[in-house]
Protein backbone atom coordinates (compact mmCIF):
# COMPACT_ATOMS: atom_id res chain seq x y z
CA UNK A 1 0.00 0.00 0.00
CA UNK A 2 1.25 3.33 -0.82
CA UNK A 3 1.89 6.27 1.65
CA UNK A 4 -0.54 9.58 1.49
CA UNK A 5 1.52 12.55 1.03
CA UNK A 6 0.28 16.11 2.01
CA UNK A 7 0.18 17.87 -1.40
CA UNK A 8 3.38 20.25 -1.48
CA UNK A 9 1.00 23.04 -2.90
CA UNK A 10 -2.03 23.38 -0.67
CA UNK A 11 -0.71 21.53 2.65
CA UNK A 12 -4.01 19.03 2.55
CA UNK A 13 -3.41 15.59 3.64
CA UNK A 14 -6.38 14.11 0.95
CA UNK A 15 -3.78 13.54 -2.14
CA UNK A 16 -3.55 9.73 -3.41
CA UNK A 17 -1.71 7.89 -6.12
CA UNK A 18 -3.72 7.12 -9.55
CA UNK A 19 -0.94 4.86 -10.46
CA UNK A 20 1.52 7.01 -12.15
CA UNK A 21 1.66 10.19 -9.39
CA UNK A 22 -0.30 12.03 -7.03
CA UNK A 23 -2.98 13.99 -7.30
CA UNK A 24 -4.94 16.14 -4.99
CA UNK A 25 -8.12 17.16 -5.47
CA UNK A 26 -8.47 20.26 -3.64
CA UNK A 27 -6.14 22.28 -5.97
CA UNK A 28 -5.45 19.84 -8.72
CA UNK A 29 -2.19 19.31 -8.53
CA UNK A 30 0.06 16.47 -9.79
CA UNK A 31 3.25 15.28 -9.00
CA UNK A 32 5.59 12.28 -8.24
CA UNK A 33 7.12 11.10 -4.72
CA UNK A 34 10.38 12.58 -5.37
CA UNK A 35 9.59 15.53 -7.11
CA UNK A 36 10.33 18.45 -4.95
CA UNK A 37 10.25 21.17 -7.44
CA UNK A 38 7.54 23.51 -4.93
CA UNK A 39 9.11 23.79 -1.16
CA UNK A 40 6.45 23.56 1.75
CA UNK A 41 4.99 27.06 2.25
CA UNK A 42 3.60 27.62 5.46
CA UNK A 43 -0.52 29.11 5.14
CA UNK A 44 -2.82 30.93 7.29
CA UNK A 45 -6.42 28.93 7.21
CA UNK A 46 -7.54 30.82 4.54
CA UNK A 47 -4.76 29.39 2.07
CA UNK A 48 -2.98 32.56 2.26
CA UNK A 49 0.92 32.82 2.59
CA UNK A 50 2.49 33.53 5.56
CA UNK A 51 6.01 35.57 5.89
CA UNK A 52 8.34 36.13 8.60
CA UNK A 53 7.12 39.65 10.53
CA UNK A 54 3.91 39.32 9.31
CA UNK A 55 1.10 40.44 12.12
CA UNK A 56 -1.92 37.22 12.13
CA UNK A 57 -5.30 37.23 14.07
CA UNK A 58 -6.06 34.20 16.16
CA UNK A 59 -9.93 32.59 14.94
CA UNK A 60 -10.88 30.22 17.48
CA UNK A 61 -9.93 30.27 21.64
CA UNK A 62 -6.77 28.18 22.26
CA UNK A 63 -5.81 26.59 25.82
CA UNK A 64 -1.72 26.96 26.21
CA UNK A 65 -0.08 23.66 27.26
CA UNK A 66 0.87 23.67 30.83
CA UNK A 67 -0.23 26.14 31.56
CA UNK A 68 -3.54 27.89 32.52
CA UNK A 69 -3.17 30.52 29.92
CA UNK A 70 -5.97 31.13 27.05
CA UNK A 71 -4.75 32.62 23.98
CA UNK A 72 -8.52 34.35 23.03
CA UNK A 73 -10.19 34.32 19.29
CA UNK A 74 -9.48 37.97 17.55
CA UNK A 75 -5.48 38.26 19.38
CA UNK A 76 -3.40 40.23 17.31
CA UNK A 77 0.11 38.49 16.91
CA UNK A 78 2.77 40.68 15.56
CA UNK A 79 6.31 39.57 13.93
CA UNK A 80 5.87 35.67 13.49
CA UNK A 81 8.55 33.75 12.65
CA UNK A 82 8.46 30.79 10.21
CA UNK A 83 9.60 27.67 11.71
CA UNK A 84 11.17 24.15 9.77
CA UNK A 85 7.53 23.05 9.82
CA UNK A 86 5.32 25.19 7.69
CA UNK A 87 2.50 24.38 9.82
CA UNK A 88 3.71 26.03 12.70
CA UNK A 89 5.56 29.52 13.61
CA UNK A 90 6.84 30.91 16.77
CA UNK A 91 5.76 34.51 18.42
CA UNK A 92 5.31 36.32 21.61
CA UNK A 93 2.34 36.36 23.31
CA UNK A 94 2.44 38.84 26.20
CA UNK A 95 5.89 38.41 26.63
CA UNK A 96 5.73 34.40 26.56
CA UNK A 97 7.31 32.60 23.11
CA UNK A 98 4.98 30.69 21.95
CA UNK A 99 4.73 27.88 18.85
CA UNK A 100 1.27 28.28 17.33
CA UNK A 101 -0.28 26.24 14.44
CA UNK A 102 -1.05 28.06 10.88
CA UNK A 103 -4.61 26.33 10.94
CA UNK A 104 -5.64 28.31 13.47
CA UNK A 105 -4.25 32.22 12.26
CA UNK A 106 -5.51 34.61 9.40
CA UNK A 107 -3.33 37.06 7.71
Amino acid sequence: MTEILKCPKCSQGNSYFDGTSYVCPDCFYEWSGEDSEIAAVSRDSNGEELQDGDSVTVIKDLKVKGSSIVIKRGTKVKSIRLTDNPEEVDCKIDGSGIVLKTCFLKK
